[in-house]
Formats: structure tokens, C-alpha cells, sequence
């Protein structure tokens, strides 16, 4: 007679298969737990050393709150990532603007930081005090005060920073590579306070760690400069009209002069510059992604005919910024409340009408084109149905201004300037 035992899902199971079973589960923790062994060596580390509790720490779209023993994240996978902290007051309720930085880590590489209480921030230890670290922490001594990468995100991190690249970061990044809205102090008063705009400069405002620091105070991102019109001496202004209602041309000027040609670059500053102003709450990177999206979407010529395989990289690019921006979870709320989040505000998103406008009028030139690219067809058509889902934009023509979605202070409109001067 042979004695049977419940398995896994309730159904008798013979007791020798059950030895089986087990010698196979004990075999495949083994598995899992060398496969974790190799994700911790070979992947790449953030060491921070001496951080209050309390402080908020970020890499790419993952947050943490430091406890005690917090002393950075671990199984980092090599590439492009964004690491960003913010300190908070003794109650741990009121906390700083978020500062972040780009990094390139290779494979196996520890970055070791240390906590700078009298500044409030991160620095760099010496060459030879940064290497004894990282041998300790290749030595695992470490290893139960590090959090996990979480590996389930990685996937959205990569479709948010795929064109970005170690020289994106190096071109556009401020002297000491940190970027925050605290620095942007003076521009706050100088910008066009679209809705965005007024949320990220009231933060500022409102904050009391936002008085500047001289000594820890970047000049800004070297983001590329984009005209919102063509000026052009000797060409008719109706030439001039028709060049910037289609922004081909702006767009082809800026890839040569600005981008050497390259098409993945000017990608990727528009990736750096979302990442920037989405997680490290930056007004100037919103500033320029929003350039950036409006010459793009402001090209007709381009699209269906040459340049259409950058158009379909973009609308794919930016579909996952708002995708993944318009994304809520049950952290968000608690992340909110202390002054971080990850997540686009859908509200305040829509009263920048610039979004909708410019989305509306492209979107009618791709899906009635009589031919069009099949990538950039479902792409466009899939971007449509999210701001449509998401935001309940309606994007059906209104025949009475025959397409045209210009409102009289819409910042977009185009403007014709016809000037003299040689060098313009």
C-alpha cells in the first residue's frame, strides 16, 4: 500500500513523487539563489554611506525611504540610469526639492556616495577611500544593508532612456553633473506659467530648502537651443509663414548644425530632458521637452516623407513617457503626500493645450494621409487611443475651423519675423 500526501494543489500526490518534488524545488531555490548571486556580482551598485532616515532615495522610476541600516541598492543592470534623493526635516514630513544625476554604470561597478549633513547632499569620496569601498562591497560585506534593483521595472526604465547614451548625458548635464529645481531659481519668474509650469515654480517657491546655495549650485543643463520661428533675411513672408507652419526645415537645421546628423540624438536629449522633468521635477527639462515635442510635431513635410523613421521612433518614444507617466500605483499616493512621485499629472497635463493642439493637427496629417508608413501609422494610432483612454481628449477634426486649433495666446502660434540683419 502506498501513502499519499496533498501537493501543491490539493490532490494526492505518491510519497516517492513527493521526494521527487522536493529535490527538484531544493534544486531550483539553489538555482535562484546562485542566479541572485550572479545578478549581485555582475551587476553594478549604489553605495551611500551615512544617509538620515527618513530620506528619500530614487534610482530611475523605484523609490526608497531610508531606515536604519539603508545603504544604497544593489543588481543594478549595467546602462544609463537616473539616481535621485531628497532630504527631509527631523519629523520626516516635510521634504527638500529632488535632486538627480545621470549615470553610465558598467558592469560590476560600485558608485559609492557619502552623505554631506551641513550641505544636505551626496559627494564624492577620494579615489582611494571610493576603491576600499567598492572592494568591500564586492566582498559582500554590504550585501543585507542594500535593497534589490527591482528587475520587474526595469522594462519601463528602458523605454524611457533607450536613446539615451553616455554622450547625451555628458553633452547636456550641468557642472557637477546634479540637477534640481533649486537652481533654477532665477527662472522661475521669467517663464510662460502654463499649468505645469506654475505647479514646478510654486514647489519652488513654497519650499523651505529652496534658498540657493551658491557653492552647491550647478548653472543649468546645456540643453540644445530651439528657435520656435525660422528668421530669415531676403525670403518673402509668405515663404516665411509656410516654413514655420511646417517645421521641417527648423528640424533639418537643428540635426545638422546642433546633432551632427544624428537622429537618435536628438532622441535622446528629448528622453533626458522628460526623465529629468518627470522624476527629478526639473522646470527647465520640461521647458525643453516641451520644445522638443513641438518642432517635432509641428513638421509636416517630415513625417510621410523624409524623415518618417524618426518620426515613428519619436511617437513611440512618447508614448511610453505618457504611458508610463499617466501610470498610478498605491505607492504613488504616499509618494505624493511626502513630495515626490513619478506619475504625470492628468489635470494639469491637459490644461497645457499645447499637447492637444499640436497632437490633434498631427495626428489628422498621419491617419489621412492617402499613404503612410505602417510603423508610424499604429504607432500614432496607438499614442491617439492612450490620450484619448487616458485624458478623454477628443481628437475628431472641428469643421468649422477647418483643423486649425490656435487659440489667440496660444504661445505656439506661428510668428513671422522678417529681418535685415545678415547674420540671422
Amino acid at each position: 500500500m502506498r501513502f499519499l500526501e496533498p501537493g501543491l494543489a490539493g490532490k494526492p500526490v505518491p510519497v516517492t513523487t513527493k521526494r521527487i518534488f522536493w529535490r527538484v524545488h531544493r534544486q531550483r531555490k539553489k538555482m535562484e539563489a546562485e542566479a541572485a548571486l550572479e545578478l549581485v556580482k555582475h551587476g553594478a551598485t549604489l553605495l551611500l554611506l551615512d544617509v538620515p532616515q527618513n530620506t528619500l532615495i530614487g534610482i530611475d522610476t523605484q523609490m526608497f525611504f531610508s531606515g536604519p541600516n539603508f545603504k544604497g541598492v544593489k543588481m543594478i543592470p549595467p546602462g544609463v540610469h537616473f539616481i535621485y534623493y531628497s532630504s527631509s526635516n527631523r519629523e520626516g514630513n516635510e521634504f527638500s526639492p529632488i535632486v538627480g544625476f545621470f549615470v553610465e554604470a558598467s558592469p560590476s561597478e560600485v558608485i559609492v556616495k557619502k552623505w554631506d549633513s551641513k550641505d544636505e547632499r551626496f559627494v564624492k569620496l577620494s579615489e582611494e577611500e571610493g576603491e576600499r569601498y567598492a572592494q568591500a562591497v564586492k566582498k559582500l560585506e554590504f550585501d543585507r544593508q542594500l535593497g534589490p534593483y527591482a528587475l520587474d521595472q526595469y522594462g519601463d526604465w528602458k523605454r524611457l532612456s533607450n536613446f539615451i547614451t553616455k554622450s547625451t548625458i555628458e553633452s547636456i548635464e550641468p557642472i557637477g553633473g546634479e540637477i534640481t529645481i533649486i537652481s533654477e531659481s532665477e527662472m522661475v519668474g521669467h517663464v510662460h506659467k502654463t499649468a505645469m509650469e506654475k505647479v514646478l515654480a510654486e514647489q519652488l517657491k513654497n519650499s523651505k530648502f529652496s534658498k540657493p546655495d551658491k557653492k552647491s549650485l550647478s548653472n543649468g543643463c546645456y540643453y540644445t537651443s530651439i528657435p520656435r520661428v525660422i528668421k530669415l533675411k531676403g525670403v518673402s513672408g509668405q515663404d516665411l509663414t509656410n516654413m514655420n507652419l511646417d517645421k521641417t526645415h527648423i528640424l533639418e537645421t537643428i540635426l545638422t548644425k546642433q546633432y551632427g546628423g544624428s537622429e537618435d540624438s536628438l532622441l535622446g536629449e528629448l528622453q533626458f530632458a522628460f526623465v529629468a522633468f518627470l522624476i527629478g521635477q526639473s522646470l527647465e527639462a520640461f521647458l525643453q521637452w516641451k520644445l522638443v515635442v513641438s518642432l517635432l510635431l509641428g513638421c509636416t513635410e517630415a513625417p510621410l516623407h523624409t524623415r518618417t523613421q524618426l518620426f515613428t521612433k519619436f511617437i513611440k518614444a512618447i508614448y511610453y513617457q505618457l504611458k508610463i507617466g499617466f501610470q498610478k500605483d498605491s505607492k504613488d499616493t504616499s509618494r505624493a503626500e511626502k513630495g515626490a512621485t513619478t506619475s504625470l499629472d492628468e489635470s494639469l497635463l491637459s490644461a497645457d493645450n499645447f499637447l492637444r493642439h499640436l497632437c490633434k493637427d498631427f495626428f489628422s496629417l498621419v491617419l489621412d494621409a492617402p499613404m503612410v508608413d505602417g510603423d508610424l501609422l499604429t504607432w500614432t494610432r496607438k499614442l491617439r487611443e492612450l490620450l484619448e483612454r487616458t485624458l478623454g481628449w477628443d481628437f475628431r477634426l472641428n469643421s468649422s475651423v477647418d483643423g486649425m486649433h490656435l487659440e489667440e495666446d496660444d504661445e505656439f502660434a506661428p510668428v513671422v519675423e522678417i529681418l535685415d540683419d545678415p547674420d540671422h
